[in-house]
């Protein structure tokens, strides 16, 4: 969502380094962890999603709750559980409670793809990203991205 005002708010030299090195740095560390779960044969979308699922009860989640969690529209979601249902690592099924939408339930080899992939997954995460940061890094990174993804939550919650 852009924000609009009459003149342009020109970022400052310190703003500018502060936003350029967020951009590089996650634009690579992301680029790197799809490169490592690539040999898992799965994407970030995919590990994501099956994260999301393998800690939910009975590895099952609405798709509404899914795509609002992972913050994508419910058409993108659809299109990544297709190519996951392919796969054999999810399922759909009705929600015959209330028959107006339905669940995205990880099967079997889901659960196995993601227990494979997980520590190769974690020890990425460590010795990319948080082996760099301090104790107290981590709890200022993990404040301030609370911040910004609650206001970019509500922000995608009032598009949707």
């Amino acid at each position: 969502m852009a924000i609009k005002s009459s003149a342009p708010r020109w970022l400052s030299a310190r703003e500018m380094k502060a936003w350029r090195a967020y951009i590089f740095a996650s634009r690579r560390l992301m680029d790197s962890l799809e490169s490592d779960l690539s040999e898992h044969d799965l994407s970030m979308a995919d590990y994501e999603v099956l994260a999301q699922l393998s800690d939910s009860p009975e590895r099952r989640m609405r798709m509404s709750e899914l795509a609002q969690i992972a913050m994508i529209s419910k058409s993108r979601l659809s299109h990544r559980m297709k190519v996951m249902e392919k796969a054999g690592w999810v399922k759909r099924e009705e929600c015959v409670e209330d028959r107006r939408g339905y669940w995205a339930v990880m099967t079997e080899k889901g659960w196995k793809a993601i227990v494979k992939a997980a520590p190769d997954h974690v020890e990425s995460v460590r010795t990319r990203f948080l082996d760099h940061l301090s104790a107290k890094d981590q709890e200022e990174l993990a404040k301030i991205f609370d911040r910004v993804e609650g206001n970019l939550r509500g922000q995608y919650a009032d598009e949707n």
